[in-house]
C-alpha cells in the first residue's frame, strides 16, 4: 500500500466538503444512464472489466471493506500507468449497484468530474475539463454543460490540499504531463 501524508480525518473532511456541491443543479445520470459508474446498459469491457476507480493514496481509509456496495482489488502501481513515485499497491473500486450507490461515499475523482487538476508549465494549480479518451459519452463534456461555480471553486479547493501529499502530487504532475504530450495545454476552467 502506498503511503500517505492525508490522514483519515482529512480525507473525511475533503469528502464533507464537496457534499455541499454538485457540477450541475440536476441528476447528471440521469441523461446518460450514469454512464461513468458503469451500469449495465454502459458497461465497459477492457482490461479491467467494468468500470470503476483508482483511490488516492491513503483514501482506503474512509472506505470499510467490509461494505457491500464496492468490489476492491488491489494493482502493483509499477505494472500500471502512475508516477515512478508510486511503487506498492494501487486499490481499484468497482460499485457493484451503480448508479444506486451511496453519493456520500463516492471517491474523491468521483467526486471532482468533469474537473481534474492539472498543473501548468510554470507549475501553477489549475483546474480543467476532463479531456482523456473515455469510453463512454459524458453530457458534462460533450455537451460542454455549464458547471456550478461553487462546484468548480470547491473542486479548486479540495486539490488545492490534495496535492500537499507528495504522491497526489506526483500524480497531478504525471497526469499533467501525458495531456501535455497528449495534444498541448488544455483549457483552464479555474485557476486556483
Amino acid at each position: 500500500m502506498l503511503r500517505s501524508a492525508i490522514k483519515k480525518r482529512t480525507y473525511e473532511a475533503i469528502y464533507r466538503f464537496l457534499d455541499k456541491v454538485s457540477p450541475v443543479p440536476y441528476d447528471c445520470g440521469a441523461l446518460c444512464g450514469a454512464a461513468c459508474c458503469g451500469t449495465s446498459e454502459t458497461e465497459f469491457t477492457g482490461d479491467t472489466g467494468d468500470m470503476g476507480i483508482y483511490l488516492l493514496p491513503g483514501e482506503d481509509a474512509v472506505h470499510d471493506r467490509a461494505d457491500d456496495w464496492l468490489r476492491w482489488s488491489e494493482h502493483d502501481a509499477s505494472e500500471y500507468d502512475f508516477p515512478a513515485s508510486w511503487d506498492g499497491k494501487v486499490y481499484f473500486v468497482k460499485c457493484k449497484d451503480a448508479p444506486r450507490c451511496p453519493r456520500d461515499k463516492r471517491p474523491i475523482q468521483c467526486r471532482t468530474f468533469p474537473l481534474e487538476p492539472h498543473f501548468t508549465p510554470e507549475g501553477e494549480l489549475v483546474m480543467v475539463r476532463c479531456d482523456w479518451d473515455l469510453p463512454y459519452s459524458c453530457p458534462l463534456i460533450d455537451g460542454e454543460a455549464k458547471l456550478s461555480p461553487d462546484f468548480i471553486k470547491a473542486t479548486g479547493t479540495a486539490w488545492k490540499h490534495l496535492i500537499r501529499d507528495p504522491l497526489i502530487r506526483d500524480l497531478v504532475q504525471y497526469d499533467s504531463d501525458k495531456r501535455r504530450e497528449a495534444g498541448g495545454e488544455p483549457e483552464v476552467i479555474y485557476r486556483i
